[in-house]
């Protein structure tokens, strides 16, 4: 059970509600990763972290996507971690 309190998809509401939408439209998901629910209470904040994490870890820089992918994929792997 988390400890951090969040917004399930099927509670959320208002603005909280629509950032989930832009955020499964724009992924083709049908869900939020919960590490993205810990800021639902903030709506306007999961926005700016949403925008953050896309131009980190999924824009063109000195390394490719596929090799942050790559790497993240690891290092979760190593850390038993979900995402």
């Amino acid at each position: 059970m988390a400890r951090i309190r969040w917004v399930e998809e099927g509670e959320a509401d208002g603005e909280a509600a629509a950032v989930y939408r832009e955020y499964q439209d724009a992924t083709g998901r049908d869900y939020v990763p919960d590490i993205l629910k810990c800021f639902s209470l903030r709506p306007d904040f999961l926005r700016q972290v949403m925008a953050f994490s896309n131009t980190l870890h999924f824009s063109e820089g000195h390394l490719t996507r596929r090799q942050k992918e790559r790497i993240a994929t690891y290092v979760s792997g190593l850390n038993r971690c979900p995402y």
